[in-house]
């Protein structure tokens, strides 16, 4: 994506840590109040072809392939035996017999290792899509009447398609949808609408995602996870009405035996410094009761957005990571199981 990295450096885009960009117009944009473009070079597409792509999936991933229907594009997570998250993602069935996986960058090759050990079984191949741009969209745009993108759809984690480009609707408290085109379209459907728009960096797009209590697993912390701990059968993204897959047994045990004992939740860190991913949580005895999973300074720059896995029963306790006061949250949904099946036709 040669053409793609030179159109975004000549914005006066600067790349960081491999795939994360920043614009001069980052610190004065208002991200509550502006519709505005990002590149989402943080995630990529996993493409997952053949006569046994469905089959093949269903028997590796926690979503019912069958709830991909082409508009309706369901979270799933893919597991060790153990029940330990490789990765997590989201399910776009883009034609007969062709799945996308969207997932984080740093773990499409890892996932693409791990399932290319079964590929060979089924009638399926896994190529990674780097030719495919992604581009976010927040906030209800003026005008589309000169770009030639899809109807965006008005429900999460819906999706639409024409001969170009596809849209796909993300949660969050603001409308946001994740655009995926080729590269010569990108950069055309870019420009037009950055006639209207701002353009911010991917920083701004990770905070609505921490608004919206969405984590992404990332190649540091693969196997690390149960799905519930990233409250992923809370956002529909495990059928516990499905059959067998890796890691089922697992998941459905903690499931319905209340084991889960560490759960994801949005925080406000004082200061502005994101600590690294990891970091310990301590209460005020000083014990160890979770640990930081993303932070991103906040608009207001005198303090972090951050995601953290914590014990559960720790919320309204007084927390501290490094020193620093850790405030608890609510997230934008209840922690209880949502199935996927009842979001198919909503």
């Amino acid at each position: 994506m040669n053409d793609w990295m030179a159109h975004l450096k000549a914005q006066q885009g600067v790349l960081e840590n491999g795939h994360d960009w920043r614009f001069p117009t980052d610190e004065d944009l208002e991200p509550a109040t502006t519709a505005w473009l990002s590149p989402l070079s943080h995630l990529t597409i996993l493409e997952c072809e053949g006569a046994d792509a469905a089959r093949f999936l269903q028997g590796q991933m926690s979503a019912n392939v069958e709830h991909a229907d082409g508009r309706f594009a369901p979270l799933t997570a893919f597991s060790t035996p153990k029940g330990r998250m490789l990765a997590n993602a989201e399910v776009l069935k883009v034609a007969e017999n062709r799945y996308w996986l969207l997932l984080a960058t740093s773990l499409a090759e890892p996932l693409s290792q791990q399932l290319n050990k079964f590929a060979p079984f089924y009638k399926t191949t896994l190529t990674r899509r780097d030719d495919i741009v992604l581009i976010g969209l927040v906030g209800e745009p003026m005008s589309m009447s000169q770009t030639e993108l899809p109807d965006l759809p008005t429900n999460a984690w819906q999706m639409s398609q024409n001969k170009t480009a596809l849209a796909l609707r993300q949660p969050g408290p603001r409308p946001r949808w994740l655009l995926a085109l080729d590269e010569a379209s990108a950069i055309e459907q870019w420009n037009r609408l950055a006639v209207d728009l701002p353009v911010a960096g991917n920083r701004l797009w990770k905070r609505e995602d921490i608004d919206a209590g969405l984590a992404w697993l990332d190649a540091a912390r693969l196997d690390s996870y149960l799905p519930q701990m990233l409250n992923w059968e809370a956002l529909g993204g495990v059928s516990f009405r499905k059959g067998c897959y890796t890691g089922q047994e697992i998941v459905a045990r903690a499931h319905f035996r209340g084991q889960v004992k560490r759960r994801l939740q949005i925080a406000t860190l004082c200061e502005a410094t994101p600590p690294l991913p990891g970091t310990e949580i301590r209460d005020a005895d000083g014990k160890r009761v979770g640990e930081l999973f993303q932070a991103i300074v906040k608009t207001t720059g005198d303090a972090c957005h951050a995601l953290v896995i914590l014990n559960t029963g720790k919320e309204a306790e007084p927390l501290s990571l490094e020193g620093r006061a850790l405030t608890i949250e609510p997230l934008p949904y209840p922690l209880e199981r949502l199935d996927p099946e009842t979001l198919v036709d909503a």
